[in-house]
């Protein structure tokens, strides 16, 4: 006897469209926090070794963290991500800004993409059940 075989899923099913718009929004970030490195060596005279540990750090994490959504924790690292760019805000102050601002586009990044999740599972789902139509 031979088991009957599963239909592979197709790509536009298995995609998630949260983990899309948060990775973007991660490496937007990682940018924005990359270059926060000279700015705290030349502006605000922070020591070469922990401006390129804070800057570069944060940029990492965020690439590193991008890569990781397949997980549903990375997305609270995401969170930490954003508490620490707000932070960072402290020694920069434009960083308050500009850390609230990727803490927002996360947030939405975030919701959005959750609910377009559950509405577009509920569609496949009702498009699953319901029975094949008569065509030709």
């Amino acid at each position: 006897m031979s088991e009957p075989t599963q239909e592979p899923v197709p790509h536009e099913r298995s995609r998630s469209p949260r983990r899309g718009m948060c990775a973007a929004v991660l490496s937007l970030e990682a940018i924005t926090l990359g270059l926060t490195t000279p700015v705290l060596i030349a502006v605000e005279s922070v020591a070469t070794g922990p401006a390129l540990a804070i800057g570069l750090g944060l940029a990492l994490a965020c690439l590193l963290l991008a890569g990781m959504l397949r997980a549903e924790w990375a997305y609270w690292l995401g969170w930490v991500v954003q508490v620490a760019a707000i932070a960072l805000g402290f020694v920069i102050p434009m960083m308050f800004v500009l850390g609230i601002v990727f803490a927002l586009l996360w947030g939405a990044a975030y919701l959005l993409g959750r609910k377009i999740e559950q509405e577009r599972a509920a569609a496949f789902a009702a498009y699953d059940a319901a029975p094949p139509s008569a065509e030709g």
